[in-house]
């Protein structure tokens, strides 16, 4: 049994070598993409507002969105009042299906960037690399390649980590040991079980959690290509007479504690206008968006109200896995522990291969010394 987990072990680590280095590696820098963002482009995504201010009040925001941008429609719209962080606006350009983002100083109306697309800047093209490879609308024929390797990289990655937990699966024996060896052979199979060891957490969670994300991505891109694609927005879809800031005012009367942080608009005809949020006494892995109210988009009436305190366990722990894939949930700590885990494991896949390089080596040996004449 353990030699054949040890050759599916060699095997996926093979297969998956290169998807898995891009995607960990990436992975690793992106537990940081707001702190990238913020050196990066600190004009766009971080505002600085007088002490006292407060935001503008939400139809004003986006009727000056509106006034601004005339071949734009809303499409979702990222809130913030930490006096710091920029609102990420997200537009969809007339006579088209694209998606553009832009950012807002909430607290003065000012629109900070121009649209841009979706993977225009570093982090947001290192999301794109992290979870399609750049491979999605590449090829006609598999228009989304890109997420069908990730999500096969998914599983390889919660293989590799569940079949090296049942090799070392008396790992906490040997969780600090090191043994002194000058051997360089020695030295790596060391490293990468040490490796293994200190990162199977961390592996474990991201890979599941990836291999969610990757598999639902998937079957939404699917379900929306046997519809016949994405719908070309011609016309604003939601009644803009509608008092956007009473709506707010009203979700959090709908939900005891809710806090709105996301809203959706509608980008297909018949949808709601959706307003996602916190809501308080959940545990630290909760998502800022389990929460949500919808509403007809042209009368304003309540259509649902979905508040995750009440749903089951299952719901729960399907919304802890945003946190719990990027690593953010107890700050800066835990961003760490994340990115160092990310880099073991970069660092493991090399000394996979050094590993499995030697005993071939050995082998090649062997059966050269076994044909050579007597």
């Amino acid at each position: 049994m353990r030699r054949w987990v040890f050759k599916l072990h060699s095997a996926l680590a093979l297969l998956a070598l290169l998807p898995l280095l891009l995607i960990v590696l990436t992975g690793s820098l992106l537990v940081f993409k707001f702190e990238i963002d913020s050196l990066l482009m600190p004009s766009q995504v971080l505002v600085q507002p007088p002490e006292d201010a407060r935001r503008l009040p939400q139809d004003e925001l986006m009727a000056r969105i509106n006034r601004a941008q005339p071949d734009y429609e809303l499409g979702s719209w990222e809130l913030f009042d930490d006096g710091r962080t920029a609102d990420r606006v997200y537009l969809i350009r007339r006579g088209s299906e694209q998606w553009f983002k832009a950012h807002l100083n909430p607290y003065s109306g000012e629109l900070l960037d121009q649209p841009a697309g979706l993977h225009h800047a570093l982090t947001d093209w290192l999301l794109n690399l992290h979870y399609t490879l750049l491979l999605d609308g590449r090829f006609e024929s598999a228009p989304h390649l890109g997420l069908i390797v990730g999500l096969l990289a998914a599983i390889c990655l919660s293989a590799l980590g569940i079949s090296g937990l049942i090799l070392y699966r008396r790992f906490w024996r040997h969780f600090f040991s090191f043994r002194r060896d000058h051997r360089p052979m020695v030295v790596t199979r060391q490293l990468h079980r040490l490796l293994g060891i200190w990162s199977s957490p961390v592996l474990l969670l991201v890979g599941l959690t990836g291999l969610y994300f990757n598999a639902v991505a998937y079957l939404e891109e699917s379900e929306e290509h046997t519809e016949g694609g994405h719908h070309i927005m011609q016309e604003r879809l939601y009644n803009d007479s509608l008092d956007f800031d009473a709506l707010l005012a009203d979700s959090r009367q709908q939900i005891s504690g809710f806090e709105p942080t996301y809203l959706l608009f509608p980008f297909e005809p018949g949808q709601a206008f959706t307003v996602f949020g916190a809501v308080p006494g959940m545990s630290i892995l909760a998502s800022e968006y389990g929460s949500a109210v919808s509403y007809d988009a042209h009368s304003g009436e309540v259509a649902a109200a979905y508040d995750l305190r009440e749903q089951p366990l299952l719901a729960r722990a399907v919304d802890s896995f945003r946190k719990l894939h990027f690593g953010h949930f107890a700050g800066l700590p835990s961003k760490v522990i994340w990115a160092l885990g990310g880099l073991c494991m970069v660092a493991m896949p090399l000394t996979g291969v050094a590993m499995w390089y030697s005993r071939k080596r050995r082998q090649w040996t062997r059966r050269g010394t076994a044909a050579q004449p007597a």
